[in-house]
């Protein structure tokens, strides 16, 4: 196959960051994407429906103007959020799901949840009124493994959650396990997941091969290869409740390579070409529209997308880096290398 035409893929999670890097960022998923699901974990966060107001506005006006991209905001969970900051944010016409951080977990999560049970009317309201819970499935528990993290929080966390609130609707996002996968399956429609090109592409020993690759350093962190092959496995058959969210993560070229490294990996410039690669891989090109176009827009109950996109089988080469702002640089996934599939 030499040519491949899709519906509009959506991206499900999105990291931009804001301020001027907002410039350089939006506009590789608005070339790629006709919507995506934008995270709120700024400083400060995205925490009421006038800062997401605000927020997307700087998203739009970023955006160039031949390019029709929606972007689509959320709110960020605090230990504070109330049944009634829910009902604005349904309300608002503009909030499609809530974040749900763990404190401590990862990027700017530092006013995440540290007791997600004592939010049970909050997110009794979110079920009634249909706002997801999109959430990072990850235990900040010092004594646990990081390689852990998800597997513990999947028992500990989100087992007994959805029995309190069985109506929530949920996306587990960047799911990275075996166990969380499996999970997912079982669980009913309710319950969908975000896979990222990373954990479909590497395991934690590429992170050490031939030195560190601060590069490939991302929350939740690379796992083994059991768990890299079962995700692999449930995209090919494709289950329709796995679906894009490339999890693309902008921090400079400095704070990755520092002495205590960022955690993210930056893929907005060549993320439905590297899908691509792995798709046909796989042997599975013919469910890349499925994964990257319908199966998240039928779970947030959208329509999907009218234009389409084609990428053609030709080799080119992902630059060392670009610019992240007017004094940073950014290095992307797959730096340096040749991709097989290009974005006409």
């Amino acid at each position: 196959m030499q040519q491949i035409t899709l519906i509009r893929p959506d991206d499900w999670h999105v990291h931009f960051r804001d301020g001027e890097a907002l410039k350089e960022t939006v506009p590789h998923h608005a070339q790629r994407f006709g919507r995506a699901i934008v995270m709120p974990n700024l400083k400060p966060p995205i925490t009421s429906v006038s800062l997401a107001k605000n927020y997307r506005q700087q998203i739009v006006a970023a955006t160039p103007k031949d390019f029709d991209f929606n972007p689509l905001m959320t709110l960020y969970l605090t230990q504070m959020t109330s049944p009634e900051d829910i009902e604005q944010a349904k309300e608002s016409g503009i909030i499609y799901g809530v974040k749900f951080y763990p404190a401590g977990a990862t990027t700017n999560s530092d006013a995440g949840v540290t007791d997600i049970f004592r939010l049970i009317p909050t997110l009794q309201t979110m079920a009634e009124v249909g706002l997801p819970l999109l959430i990072h499935a990850e235990v900040t528990d010092p004594a646990v493994d990081v390689f852990d993290r998800e597997k513990i929080f999947l028992e500990s966390v989100i087992k007994p959650l959805l029995q309190k609130v069985p109506d929530l609707t949920v996306v587990l996002e960047h799911v990275t396990t075996k166990e969380m996968a499996d999970f997912v399956i079982d669980a009913g429609d309710q319950v969908a997941a975000t896979v990222t090109p990373q954990h479909l592409l590497y395991t934690r020993n590429d992170i050490f091969k031939g030195g560190i690759h601060p590069h490939l350093y991302c929350l939740p962190i690379l796992k083994r290869e059991q768990h890299r092959e079962r995700l692999r496995e449930i995209v090919k058959s494709g289950h329709k409740r796995f679906f894009l969210g490339t999890d693309s993560a902008p921090h400079s070229q400095s704070a990755k390579e520092s002495s205590c490294g960022c955690a993210g990996i930056f893929s907005a410039p060549c993320a439905i070409e590297i899908y691509a690669e792995i798709f046909e891989l796989l042997g599975a090109l013919d469910k890349l529209e499925g994964f990257s176009s319908c199966y998240g827009a039928d779970f947030y109950g959208l329509p999907r997308n009218k234009t389409q996109i084609t990428l053609i089988k030709k080799p080119w080469a992902v630059p060392e880096s670009y610019p992240l702002d007017s004094k940073n640089r950014i290095i992307p996934l797959k730096a340096s290398e040749t991709l097989h599939w290009q974005l006409t």
